[in-house]
């Protein structure tokens, strides 16, 4: 891949929940002084670490998933689902997960206690590349999740980290108004389109910035 700044694979959560104005999506805003994306309104998300490869799964990756996943791809399946769900726990306190019936190591991560991630909740909607010329850049893939799912309360923030601020779900129909990265902007309108119509034929979207021109690809 172009650009002097490595790429370092990432994986980001939409977590979908319904209600009255329609679906909406679980999304935090970025610290002022955060070095990548400053002040902007973002889903939960982040690079991929050694340890995720480790991962152990309450459910795998559906086959579909991991099939589309292992496409192009630098690093395993499941560290990417590992990532997301890891990610998600850290910056808002939701966990994906299911009991665990002590069998093999738990895990570890914060909030898990007593489960394991549940990456079968998980399904790839999205993956993006960031453009040559940023102080970090990625290649992001989004999944979407949803909150029936979550063994949290949806409501509760507590458990967050810091990095994301202003936790709180927002209509689909409403999020592309906020101070969003043109990345999300882009994901929303693939994910709004998708539970729509449904998945597109041929594959999962993917806006390839790999050599600084912004192309979609499936």
């Amino acid at each position: 891949m172009s650009g002097d700044v490595p790429v370092r694979d990432a994986a980001t959560v939409i977590l979908l929940r319904a209600g009255s104005g329609g679906p909406a999506a679980l999304m935090g805003q970025r610290g002022a002084r955060a070095a990548f994306m400053p002040s902007k309104v973002v889903f939960p998300g982040g690079a991929v670490e050694p340890g995720d490869a480790d991962a152990r799964f309450a459910r795998p990756l559906a086959d579909a998933c991991r099939a589309a996943l292992a496409r192009d791809a630098t690093v395993a399946p499941e560290a990417l689902a590992a990532a997301a769900l890891r990610e998600l726990a850290e910056e808002t306190g939701q966990v994906l997960g299911r009991p665990w019936n002590g069998d093999g190591p738990g895990c570890a991560w914060p909030g898990f206690a007593g489960l394991l991630p549940d990456a079968g909740a998980l399904r790839f909607a999205f993956r993006a590349v960031t453009p040559p010329g940023r102080p970090r850049r990625f290649d992001a893939r989004f999944f979407v999740a949803h909150a029936e799912d979550l063994a949290t309360d949806p409501d509760d923030f507590a458990a967050a980290e810091e990095e994301l601020s202003h936790l709180r779900w927002v209509p689909l129909a409403e999020a592309a108004a906020l101070d969003v990265p043109f990345v999300t902007e882009v994901a929303l309108a693939e994910v709004r389109a998708s539970l729509e119509g449904g998945p597109p034929p041929g594959g999962v979207p993917f806006l390839d910035n790999r050599d600084g021109a912004a192309v979609r690809r499936l």
